[in-house]
């Protein structure tokens, strides 16, 4: 069948197994990447053509610039699917694909997998429970909605792909000043209610609208947290017949099918309220988990999700069937923290359980993998400690300019 011209846009490092597989399925790659990226070990064996971007500031491009080299690009080559390779990136390519009608999530779909504000909108509207949320455009509606829904709440961008800029407010006086210090950036946050709760995030793959893969974790040490307060960043899997699973699996695929989604990989992200056991729907993506997530998945499941994304985008061009091999049954945990040194010794680390090491400057990082769930809780909590004890670096968390 005759090659495709795939065009992969990212501003961060990442993504090399789909390139990769994207490849190796025959089609031909070009990537459209950050200037800064240049020297970073991408799959060069797998990339046809390469055009780079300068950042205005970190993850931001000039779009009418990105739009102009689409348009030169255009002229000489029939691009087939536009793929974003990070969250940072799905806006980035939805432009693109609206503007030269190229097949897949327009710009109207996005909004749902990117701006927060319209996520929780459209998951009220498809009566998801969600946190009690509110726009902050108006002074009358956020006054009125602090004097309803009680403190603490969260002040989040919505746009941000991680946990950075999200900022935890207890009083009122507190709120209005976060607000006033966003001056005109103002309307790019909303305002949330606080729910202390377990944090869950759900991995999965969609093939012609039906959820074919589904992976559920449990933060042992939420994103906001380690963001917030330094620390080590763990997640567990969860038993694929387990209580917690079956729920998580349900309510994913209900709002990926309310949102839209008809194909690729998302991360999705819950709350378990500790006040009353329900379920709370936190965000979306249309994309594959970062923080190195993808090799929990793969060590409890043996599903490389981005490389079972390739597969999906390329089934979907030329016409043919996709199918998920079924996935294995083991236990999975992922440990990663910022430390003093450019690399740890692994050699302390050595067991029969970890799986992977993963090499990332200045932090450790390691996947377990037992049938036993318990061990890995064991590893994952013994590591932590050694960690804490030797190693860990905490870097005060930084406000993110507003300009």
């Amino acid at each position: 069948m005759k090659e495709k011209n795939i065009v992969c846009i990212s501003c961060y490092y990442k993504g090399y197994d789909f390139i990769d597989e994207m490849k190796n399925l025959g089609n031909k790659i070009i990537l459209i990447t950050s200037e800064n990226l240049k020297e970073k070990n991408w799959p060069w064996h797998a990339i046809d053509e390469v055009f780079y971007m300068p950042e205005i500031k970190p993850s931001v491009w000039n779009l009418d610039h990105l739009v102009q080299g689409f348009s030169h690009l255009m002229k000489s080559r029939k691009i087939d699917a536009v793929i974003a390779l990070d969250d940072y990136d799905v806006e980035k390519a939805a432009l693109v694909r609206e503007t030269f009608r190229i097949p897949g999530m327009g710009q109207t779909t996005h909004r749902y997998f990117r701006d927060k504000l319209a996520m929780r909108q459209k998951a009220k509207d498809s009566s998801i429970n969600v946190p009690e949320f509110t726009a902050v455009f108006n002074d009358q509606e956020v006054k009125i909605f602090i004097e309803k829904i009680p403190a603490p709440w969260v002040l989040k961008p919505r746009s941000e792909a991680s946990a950075s800029g999200i900022k935890k407010l207890t009083t009122q006086e507190e709120l209005w000043a976060a607000l006033n210090k966003l001056g005109e950036e103002r309307h790019l946050f909303l305002l949330e209610s606080f729910k202390p709760g377990d944090v869950y995030h759900v991995d999965s793959l969609t093939f012609n609208k039906k959820t074919v893969f589904t992976s559920a974790s449990k933060y042992l040490a939420p994103p906001m947290q380690v963001s917030h307060e330094g620390g080590v960043f763990r997640t567990k899997t969860l038993g694929r017949y387990s209580e917690e699973f079956k729920a998580l699996d349900d309510i994913n695929a209900t709002v990926l099918s309310s949102f839209g989604l008809q194909n690729g990989a998302t991360h999705t992200e819950f709350i378990r309220s500790k006040e009353n056991g329900k379920w709370y729907f936190l965000e979306t993506s249309s994309r594959v988990g970062g923080a190195h997530i993808p090799d929990l998945v793969e060590a409890s499941s043996s599903i490389n999700i981005w490389r079972e994304w390739a597969k999906i985008e390329d089934a979907l061009l030329k016409g043919k069937d996709y199918e998920v091999a079924k996935p294995t049954g083991y236990y999975s945990g992922l440990i990663v923290a910022l430390i003093k040194d450019l690399a740890p010794n692994y050699n302390e680390f050595e067991c029969e359980e970890a799986v992977k090491f993963i090499p990332i400057d200045y932090h450790v990082g390691i996947v377990y993998k037992s049938t036993d769930a318990n061990i890995v809780q064991q590893r994952l909590d013994t590591t932590a400690e050694k960690i804490h004890a030797e190693l860990l670096n905490i870097i005060a968390p930084k406000d993110k300019p507003t300009s």
